[in-house]
């Protein structure tokens, strides 16, 4: 009765119809079915990313191999763009295959094919190219387009070089220091000046002198390029080798010490000293400007006055002696002696040339200050000579 009893009461209404076992069950079953389309669905997105990967691959190469041929053919292969001129220009001793040769160019080649900008290192790696302008024309043409360095001077590590175009160490250098080694000398380059005795740095074609020494040397020969300075005063042997000056010598053997700074002022000293010494008709021999006050300088000179001491001192022969006192007015004519004539001036010649090879040129130091100069008259005073007395006789006639 009991058991009736509780299948005929209702339910309630929150209560579940399925057991535990079946809940169980069916939860296992939705999770199988959900896994299994999360992967179809993550396998089908997979798919569709690598497709659209490969087919971006595919599309990227066709437009590079397409573009690629395309270029081949319409430019870089294409014979109306084969390089067939080739113009250079340049203002040095540069030739046109040795450009050619150092820049890898040739007839021949694509224009396209060319990079412009590897051309231009190669000729700037040359030590006496100072600019390179390189341009394409189309369709078939390259232009160069060089400045060379202008060399102002020669500079060797030794003290003397005798011959610069033969030496292995004379090189070559312009206004800023740059070295050269020129295979092709040109003969105007035996009038430069030469920086000798550089030995405090290693000279290396291409490379820069950084020595005090050199740099000051470079300056000064930039210095005298004035209008006054570069007739005048023209440098032939620059010394460097001293350490604590510059021994220049110009071309007309004056020898001038300058210290390394205030080169302008120096030359400004210099320009006064030159001055006075052709407004006083004479040559100086000997300049030091490493003060500056009461320079010492020296003069040549005259070489009519040098025989002069020479005759007093009894170095001269008598013949140039006896030249010297005779007076013109004994000369023979040339009339007289028509034959004899051109002999006898011949050895009025060689004597002189013989008197003037032993005379020693000898120098006088000039007083303090540019203005005010003093030399020594090296000329003998005249000696009063003696006159002897003469007897007479007064008177007619004598007695006895």
């Amino acid at each position: 009765m009991s058991a009736t009893k509780e299948k005929d009461q209702p339910r309630p209404r929150n209560q579940r119809l399925s057991s535990s076992r079946q809940r169980r069950q069916q939860h296992l079953l939705d999770v199988r079915v959900r896994s299994r389309r999360a992967s179809h669905h993550r396998n089908r997105r997979v798919l569709v990313l690598i497709s659209k990967v490969v087919l971006g691959v595919a599309i990227c190469a066709g437009l590079y191999f397409g573009i690629r041929e395309g270029l081949n053919r319409f430019f870089f292969e294409n014979l109306d763009y084969g390089l067939s001129t080739l113009a250079v220009q340049t203002d040095g001793t540069l030739t046109r295959e040795q450009v050619l040769r150092t820049a890898e160019l040739a007839e021949g080649l694509n224009i396209f094919s060319i990079n412009l900008a590897q051309v231009h290192d190669r000729l700037q790696q040359l030590p006496q190219v100072d600019e390179v302008q390189v341009e394409r024309r189309m369709p078939n043409e390259i232009d160069i387009h060089i400045t060379e360095r202008k060399p102002i001077a020669w500079i060797t590590s030794e003290k003397a070089v005798a011959d610069p175009f033969a030496s292995d160490a004379a090189f070559l250098v312009d206004a800023r220091g740059i070295l050269m080694k020129e295979k092709k000398l040109l003969p105007d380059y035996l009038a430069l000046p030469l920086i000798a005795g550089c030995s405090s740095e290693a000279l290396v074609p291409g490379k820069m002198v950084t020595s005090l020494e050199a740099k000051t040397a470079l300056a000064l020969l930039r210095l005298t390029t004035t209008s006054f300075m570069q007739t005048r005063f023209q440098i032939r042997d620059v010394d460097v080798s001293k350490g604590y000056c510059l021994l220049v010598a110009d071309k007309n053997h004056t020898e001038v010490m300058f210290a390394f700074d205030d080169l302008e002022q120096q030359m400004q000293r210099l320009e006064q000293l030159l001055v006075y010494a052709d407004d006083s008709h004479r040559q100086i021999s000997t300049v030091n400007l490493l003060v500056a006050r009461n320079i010492p300088v020296t003069f040549t000179k005259p070489a009519a006055e040098i025989i002069s001491e020479l005759q007093d001192d009894g170095d001269v022969p008598e013949s140039v002696a006896a030249e010297k006192s005779e007076p013109k007015a004994k000369e023979t004519p040339a009339a007289e002696t028509p034959k004899a004539a051109p002999a006898v001036a011949h050895q009025r010649e060689v004597r002189r040339a013989k008197a003037l090879e032993r005379t020693i040129p000898k120098a006088t130091l000039v007083s303090p200050g540019v203005h005010k100069f003093h030399s020594r008259s090296a000329a003998p005073l005249p000696v009063r000579k003696a006159i002897p007395l003469q007897r007479f006789n007064q008177g007619s006639g004598g007695n006895g």
